[in-house]
């Protein structure tokens, strides 16, 4: 079998391209930023942690809020990453799995659980195995060093959506779920929130977003992003793992932390918005 090595795409655009100052921005994300934890992993968590949200941003913008979820992941014992997100670049099938070779980052490489990849391919016949959906793409990527840095042994399945509509994540959410329930895995939705708008009405647009899936009501979740035009880029990622959550016996959201590249980075007149939320 091909085995297939994905290269990283935005190493020393999104993060540092070398492993020691990667290490160590990841260490000043948790420790140090103003927007971060505070603290450095392993966090005392004892919650049971079903799923997560994470933004897909440059380390700079959002890398202290994607800390929140990796700090409080850090404590979960679980095999494999199965991690969603939007296929910004339109390239592939309309939902992409890799399902076999490995993903290298500066802190090494992680090998996809080909295993569990296989059992999703066969039974979500919305899926379609196509690795060079994934070539360009940063929303699995920039998880990872996070998820390398929290944990030593670990493998990945790495799937992104063009097609990121209700009932088709519905459906991809519920299929996952009754292929791999037997699994350790844990599902992370990779997604920025509002793109572009001023500061203040990204904030209004978020937190309406973002009390929907905290109460994990996917019908309520599109209504919200609908009706309000919230731009968020991986909606269909989220509302996938909301429904995976749930089904594994999450019973709501958790908020750890929001902010917007504005509030992080100064320029409040156009902004991105950032969340990091855990399924409990």
């Amino acid at each position: 079998m091909n085995s297939y090595l994905r290269e990283p795409a935005v190493s020393g655009i999104f993060y540092p391209k070398n492993q020691k100052e990667l290490t160590e921005d990841i260490e000043s994300l948790f420790k140090d930023h103003n927007f971060g934890p505070g603290n450095l992993p392993p966090s005392s968590n004892s919650e049971r942690i079903y799923g997560m949200v994470s933004p897909h941003a440059g380390y700079m913008y959002s890398g202290a809020v994607a800390a929140h979820g990796y700090y409080e992941l850090s404590s979960s014992k679980f095999e494999s990453a199965l991690i969603l997100g939007p296929n910004h670049y339109g390239l592939g099938s309309d939902i992409s799995l890799m399902d076999n070779g490995s993903w290298e980052t500066p802190l090494g490489k992680i090998d996809i659980d080909s295993e569990m990849a296989k059992n999703i391919q066969h039974n979500c016949e919305v899926v379609n195995t196509d690795a060079s959906a994934h070539a360009r793409d940063h929303c699995i990527e920039v998880q990872l060093p996070f998820l390398q840095y929290i944990k030593s042994d670990f493998k990945i399945v790495p799937i992104i959506l063009i097609n990121q509509g209700k009932n088709t994540c519905k459906k991809l959410g519920s299929d996952i779920y009754e292929s791999i329930k037997d699994r350790n895995f844990m599902p992370i939705a990779s997604s920025d929130l509002t793109h572009y708008e001023a500061n203040n009405l990204a904030h209004e647009k978020d937190n309406l977003l973002i009390s929907a899936i905290l109460s994990l009501d996917v019908e309520k979740f599109y209504s919200v992003l609908i009706s309000f035009n919230v731009t968020a880029c991986g909606y269909g990622a989220i509302a996938t793992v909301m429904e995976i959550s749930k089904r594994m016996g999450a019973t709501k959201g958790k908020l750890l932390k929001y902010a917007t590249s504005g509030d992080i980075a100064g320029d409040n007149k156009s902004v991105v918005g950032y969340s990091s939320i855990l399924f409990v």
